[in-house]
Formats: C-alpha cells, sequence, structure tokens
C-alpha cells in the first residue's frame, strides 16, 4: 500500500501536469508547471515522524506537557512527570 506522504506527492504532480498540458493547449507555450513543494515527499526517507520523537510527559496537576527528555519534573509545580 502507498503511504499517504507518496499519494499526496503524486496527486500533486498528477495535478501539476495536468495544469502543464491545459497551459500548452490555450497558450500554445511550452510550460510546464511543477508543483516543488510536493517533490520532498517523494524522497523523504525514514521512519515514520510519530515514533522518531520522543514521547510527551506531563504533570498530572497542571497542563504542562514536554517533549525534553531533560525535564523530570513540572517547573510550575515540581510535580513528577508522567509519560502519556
Amino acid at each position: 500500500m502507498v503511504s499517504s506522504r507518496v499519494a499526496t506527492a503524486l496527486a500533486g504532480l498528477t495535478v501539476s501536469l495536468l495544469v502543464s498540458v491545459v497551459l500548452w493547449q490555450v497558450f500554445d507555450v511550452a510550460f510546464f508547471f511543477l508543483a516543488v513543494p510536493f517533490v520532498p515527499f517523494l524522497f523523504r526517507f525514514g521512519g515514520d515522524e510519530r515514533t522518531d520523537r520522543p514521547p510527551v510527559r506531563a504533570c498530572p496537576r497542571c497542563s504542562f506537557t514536554t517533549r525534553d527528555s531533560e525535564y523530570e519534573f513540572c517547573p510550575r509545580d515540581g510535580a513528577e512527570l508522567e509519560y502519556r
């Protein structure tokens, strides 16, 4: 199955090429409009972004959350942070 990243990139590339064909037919000029922001999605290697980040740790007493591993205690009330 194709990942959503690749599917988005392919959809963007397809739409870009269709726009290029329409512009070519209407203005009779070979102009290729490629959606450059979609290209990096095709060449992005590595694991899933969600698993690459450290887990969220939160204070059980207030709304403080962090992904920084250097925080062991809440800076607001001193409670030990818990994994969520």
